[in-house]
């Protein structure tokens, strides 16, 4: 027969996190390394803006105050990346509607010259092509400029990801 370990009492700190679904995995690793683990009673949901991930620790751990100094340096540089990902497309995405408008306010003038009484046609087409080109031009503009700033921002995404490495090799030191 085998014989059971008496169980002994763990009191456990629990947090909850919702990170997207493509991180998912790199948050739980990460996590990991300042001592926490998923909670296994309750499964990851995924939700409108992400998964939200459940964990625990325990709450008698040694240099927890070191792990959770480590593991807010940890959460920063993942909010810097978040942040450097968004910034990729913000502006690409500002001159595109900035184009755009533009395009329908000559696009408007247009309709305003072929409405007048009488209709002025020639003033119609004048302003009808830079409305078209307008409309056409946010999709190539786009697509240039937010290339254009991800080759800029990578390395410092780059930067950030190595200094999260470093910080996770420390708090798995410390367990």
């Amino acid at each position: 027969m085998e014989q059971k370990k008496p169980k002994t009492y763990i009191g456990y700190e629990y947090k909850e996190i919702t990170v997207p679904n493509e991180k998912v995995s790199m948050y739980i690793d990460c996590y990991e390394n300042f001592g926490w683990e998923p909670d296994e009673n309750i499964a990851p949901a995924n939700g409108h803006y992400g998964t939200t991930i459940r964990m625990k620790r325990n709450r008698k751990m040694i240099n927890k105050t070191e792990l959770t100094r480590l593991q807010r340096h940890f959460e920063a540089c993942a909010q810097e990346i978040d942040k450097l990902e968004k910034s990729k497309t913000s502006a690409a995405t500002v001159w595109s509607l900035t184009i755009g408008i533009i395009g329908t306010a000559f696009m408007a003038g247009s309709v305003f010259a072929v409405t007048h009484e009488p209709p002025i046609y020639w003033l119609c087409i004048l302003l009808a092509v830079p409305g078209f080109l307008g409309w056409i031009m946010p999709y190539f503009v786009y697509c240039r400029k937010a290339e254009a700033q991800a080759k800029k921002i990578q390395p410092m995404i780059e930067a950030k990801q190595e200094e999260i490495y470093e910080i996770c090799e420390k708090g798995y030191s410390l367990l």
